[in-house]
């Protein structure tokens, strides 16, 4: 896994108008299921769901990586992707807001992202 992989992902959120896109690095706690997990929420089921659809065709297309187990589709109130060492969490805002995954993860070292970034 590089950085490269993390970034295709951020910018597959981006690029479907993913909000407040967020990597956490788990590395250096013992107890974290994988490396990293990269957040995003969206207002819509419709966007939530565009957004996992995106992340999951830049994934093959640059990455040449399917996602390995993907849940959360029938309702697209939270979509999770695990990719094994990466997972990625599409939520609807409002439950982003209710789980705060990202405090739950306090100590993981955080990297934002946004449109503007090069």
């Amino acid at each position: 896994m590089d950085n490269n992989e993390i970034k295709v992902i951020a910018d597959a959120m981006l690029e479907k108008k993913g909000m407040d896109v967020v990597s956490l690095d788990l590395r250096a706690i013992g107890t974290a299921i994988s490396d990293y997990f990269i957040v995003c929420n969206a207002d819509s089921t419709t966007n939530v769901n565009a957004i996992a659809d995106n992340v999951e065709d830049r994934m093959i297309e640059k990455c040449g990586r399917k996602v390995l187990r993907s849940q959360g589709k029938e309702n697209s109130f939270w979509i999770i992707l695990d990719y094994g060492d990466i997972v990625v969490h599409i939520f609807q805002t409002e439950y982003r807001e209710f789980y705060r995954l990202e405090a739950l993860w306090a100590d993981a070292e955080r990297c934002d992202f946004s449109d503007d970034q090069e």
